[in-house]
């Protein structure tokens, strides 16, 4: 897929059809995650990988009730709660697999140049025809020391990009872009 159609194409995907992902699928998409560019060529970033679909699914729920009772740390007020009481309302969106992108610094730049990592991901994952959404309320509670324990994430990490991935039910429609808002100076 040329790189503008990939750009062009790409969709928050939030349903996903039963089939598993490749390990080596997985590991390819890491691949092209890393190849983003770093501040001083750093490469702050590391990846944890999630491929058991009924464990995400319990971290999604467990996420969603501590979100309920950490409001503040949603960002999202009132809004959040509505998504996340809503039912059968599934915050990973029984994604076949989840990438967690994490800082493994705190750099200055190190929570930038993971963001630029994931959305390479993200790119790769288009032009493969696997759908994901980068899953923002999913962080605070991944950044929770005995949650980060518990998934034997290192402590010193600290979770910037959670992905849920698979291949889409279907590919969403696009909701249209904004007019770039440009200042020549």
């Amino acid at each position: 897929m040329e790189l503008i159609t990939v750009l062009t194409n790409r969709r928050a995907v939030r349903d996903y059809k039963d089939t598993p992902l490749d390990r080596g699928v997985i590991e390819r998409l890491i691949e092209a995650a890393v190849l983003a560019p770093s501040a001083v060529n750093q490469q702050p970033w590391a990846f944890a990988v999630l491929t058991d679909r009924a464990r995400i699914d319990g971290y999604a729920e467990r996420a969603a009730q501590w979100l309920l009772a950490h409001p503040e740390e949603s960002g999202l007020g009132n809004a959040a709660a509505e998504l996340l009481e809503k039912p059968g309302f599934s915050m990973f969106y029984h994604a076949p697999a989840v990438i967690i992108v994490m800082a493994r610094t705190g750099n200055q730049q190190a929570a930038e140049d993971c963001c630029l990592a994931a959305e390479n991901l993200m790119l790769a994952a288009r032009s493969e025809d696997i759908g994901t959404c980068w899953i923002g309320f999913a962080r605070p509670w991944l950044n929770v020391a005995s949650v980060k324990a518990e998934l034997g994430l290192p402590e010193g990490y600290t979770v910037v990009a959670p992905i849920a991935l698979g291949y889409p039910a279907a590919w969403p429609e696009s909701h249209g872009r904004k007019p770039p808002e440009i200042h020549w100076v």
